[in-house]
């Protein structure tokens, strides 16, 4: 990695975006914050020492500004529904790979949908989803898949201590049940199902200490998008703790709190990732800390690995897709424990 090369991030001044251009920095990239909040935008820059670009995504020519002379652009900004699309584009125009940290199902799907082939086409890479939801549990059913060429079904599982959603989660939660009105979405035999029953409350085994939970099952998150895209798996279901989706769906539960050094939450999560192949189970599971604060490391480390080549695909991609998945999950092991099958197992 060459120290000092430039990198937009739009939306730094969000939960997240905090996290990410702290994790950049300490990597020896030079953020540049973006978005449309001025005078957020300007804290930032005082607090970092670093040069802020006011741009929205309703006027191309500020994220044209925003981008200039930078190597790539991370967006953090949700709703994503609304800033995909902006912030692709400017990217496209300025030559450059983006990569994002959106959990919303709708607006992933729709940026394999109408960039794939064109970024291909082009040679440029676009990484959605390349967070905690969408990332994380994608390289995980990777990893699990091994020398797998196909499986029957993919099981995600998430235990949260907590949930304590940010604004941007609460936005973007929003968005998305305006886009889907009543219905939930389901992955089976290869194709989404829309449906208006509940979602069924189960028990999921986690390794231990965490042991047997009650979840709510087909609690569909963003690794539902990102593993079929290039996993030749047709059953893909995603599971979340009962207490969590509780947090997360009360209107008064508090946002984050730091606690520490580095702005962390006191919130624990064990990801557990399961693949099922002709009556034979793979795992993969990775444990740790603030589910939020963990995003930086993962598209820091996918940043990293694409403007050096790392990189096994082009076009719209998802993490299991673009990169080396167990090498990739090692790298982050400052910031995760994990618990890999064996290589070929």
């Amino acid at each position: 990695m060459e120290s000092g090369q430039l990198v937009a991030v739009f939306g730094a001044y969000g939960h997240t975006g905090r996290f990410v251009v702290a994790e950049l920095a300490a990597r020896g990239y030079v953020p540049v914050p973006s978005g449309r909040n001025a005078q957020a935008l300007q804290e930032l820059a005082e607090e970092q020492g670093l040069d802020a670009r006011v741009a929205t995504v309703e006027d191309a020519a500020s994220l044209d500004r925003a981008l200039a002379g930078t190597v790539a652009v991370i967006n953090c900004a949700g709703p994503f529904a609304t800033t995909t699309g902006p912030v692709i584009e400017a990217a496209l125009r300025a030559k450059i790979p983006y990569l994002d940290v959106a959990a919303e199902l709708e607006a992933n799907l729709d940026t394999f949908a109408r960039y794939r082939d064109r970024a291909r086409e082009a040679g440029a890479v676009i990484v959605p989803a390349m967070a905690f939801f969408g990332g994380l549990g994608d390289l995980l059913a990777t990893a699990a898949m091994g020398d797998w060429t196909a499986a029957d079904e993919a099981h995600i599982a998430y235990a949260l201590s907590s949930w304590r959603p940010t604004a941007g989660t609460r936005l973007s939660g929003a968005v998305s049940r305006e886009r889907r009105g009543d219905v939930r979405l389901r992955y089976r035999g290869g194709e989404w199902e829309r449906r208006t029953d509940a979602p069924p409350t189960l028990q999921w085994t986690f390794p231990e200490p965490t042991g047997v939970r009650d979840v709510i099952g087909e609690f569909t998150m963003a690794d539902v998008v990102t593993v079929p895209q290039h996993l030749s798996i047709p059953d893909v279901t995603t599971y979340m703790t009962v207490e969590a989706v509780r947090d997360v769906a009360t209107p008064d539960t508090p946002a984050p709190i730091a606690a520490g050094e580095g702005g962390r939450s006191d919130q624990t999560f064990l990801v557990d990732a399961v693949v099922r192949s002709g009556g034979v189970e793979r795992r993969a599971t990775a444990g740790g800390r603030d589910i939020y604060a963990v995003t930086a490391p993962l598209v820091a480390e996918a940043l990293e690995r694409v403007l050096t080549g790392r990189t096994t695909s082009a076009g719209v991609a998802s993490a299991g897709e673009i990169f080396d998945a167990p090498d990739f999950l090692h790298a982050l092991a400052p910031y995760i424990a994990l618990d890999l099958p064996p290589q070929g197992a």
